[in-house]
């Protein structure tokens, strides 16, 4: 909320009342049917009740953001994103279902209609109350493998049936300390048995002290040929105000150095070789490269200059952004891996299809991907930010299996 001037917050307020009162006025369809005036008013006292609290805790959160320590204020902000979208999104269905029923009235009777559109109507946003609580209670810890094989005619013969576990944008100040909760995604990731794990960025949602008490979570990771990162556009603390350029150094320092005291090779605008029978493929790793308003940190030449001469190459790259502006038909750059997106944290599949809003900002937003040799994979995050909940998007672990053509 930060980022949000004082009169953004008021009309968001104001917008929460608008919508309120719109269903409130078709509320009382419903509760007219009641014979207890006792359960009516209880009813429309309760539902004031939460509008005035939710827009009281708003403004009063705006009000005291900077005395609040930065990981209560996460939490917070979490919450009300989640109270305020649960309140939001039925309510507004709910006038629409039913503003359209009484609009339209068809093939029913007046009678019929006196109870028949107001229950359709109630139907229309406790459904998708029901969807988004679930989402926020149950789906965003409820982690998915995604298995892909792809082939590759230039894999080199030592490398066929090589087995790579991805995992993206995992905002541990959002998991509050559940260790517990991560430990079962560390454990799918265990029982694969995977000879390379990549992390595609974002480790916390901004600051080094999200990471306190997570090394013992982490030492259940381990690869056969070793395990790499790159850094999230969430992992430089940009989205804060320092007092001094020396703290927010110190915070990218413990962040960076979470990495190397778990055994991941974090890398910067560089590049590892991996060397199998005297058969190599090359690691390439960049800092942050996104569009604007992100900042672009990496550099892929820089990354490159060493291994120019390895014909097969991973790239990780955090933002998928950048596949499109600097990978294919620039690079020989065979698979790369990102996420960032999160695949928006909802969305609607249809079989084997899959669409969610992030498609309009995003090209490639989750998933596979390939244009004439080279892949992309995007995976959707282990974690969440922002609104705590997952809609039709569960929390991704990728497992890509190599192949030689």
């Amino acid at each position: 909320m930060k980022s949000y001037s004082f009169l953004t917050i008021l009309m968001l307020c104001f917008a929460i009342f608008i919508v309120d009162l719109a269903a409130f006025y078709w509320l009382q369809s419903i509760t007219n049917l009641l014979h207890s005036n006792l359960l009516k008013h209880s009813i429309d006292i309760l539902f004031w009740f939460f509008t005035g609290g939710l827009i009281t805790a708003i403004i009063i959160l705006k009000l005291r953001l900077d005395a609040i320590t930065p990981r209560r204020k996460q939490l917070l902000i979490s919450s009300l994103y989640g109270l305020t979208i649960s309140s939001f999104i039925p309510k507004i269905i709910f006038i629409i279902a039913i503003s359209i029923m009484y609009v339209t009235n068809y093939a029913i009777t007046d009678k019929e209609s006196l109870l028949i559109i107001p229950l359709l109507g109630l139907f229309a946003g406790f459904l998708p109350f029901f969807v988004i609580a679930y989402g926020i209670f149950k789906a965003k810890y409820n982690f998915k493998v995604h298995e892909h094989s792809i082939k590759f005619s230039h894999l080199p013969d030592a490398f066929d049936g090589l087995k790579i576990v991805q995992i993206s944008d995992l905002h541990l100040g959002s998991f509050n300390h559940r260790f517990h909760v991560l430990d079962r995604a560390f454990n799918k990731i265990k029982d694969l048995n995977p000879d390379l794990i990549f992390f595609t960025g974002d480790i916390v949602n901004n600051y080094a002290s999200e990471l306190r008490g997570w090394k013992k979570s982490f030492r259940h990771l381990s690869a056969k040929k070793g395990m790499y990162a790159v850094l999230g556009n969430h992992d430089y603390g940009d989205y804060s105000l320092w007092e001094t350029e020396e703290a927010k150094q110190k915070n990218f320092n413990g962040i960076t150095d979470f990495f190397k005291d778990n055994n991941f090779n974090l890398l910067l605008n560089a590049s590892e070789t991996i060397d199998i029978n005297n058969q190599k493929i090359a690691i390439v790793g960049v800092e942050n490269w996104g569009n604007p308003p992100f900042k672009q940190y990496g550099n892929l030449q820089k990354a490159m200059s060493e291994i120019q001469d390895i014909p097969f190459k991973i790239l990780l790259s955090h933002d998928p952004s950048h596949w499109t502006q600097e990978v294919i038909n620039k690079t020989d750059i065979a698979l790369t891996l990102s996420g960032h997106t999160h695949g928006m944290q909802a969305g609607i599949s249809f079989g084997k299809k899959e669409w969610s809003p992030i498609k309009y900002k995003y090209k490639h937003w989750a998933g596979l991907y390939h244009e004439n040799n080279q892949y992309l994979y995007v995976n959707r995050g282990l974690g969440w930010l922002g609104f705590p909940g997952r809609l039709g998007m569960r929390p991704e672990i990728t497992c890509i299996t190599l192949h030689k053509a």
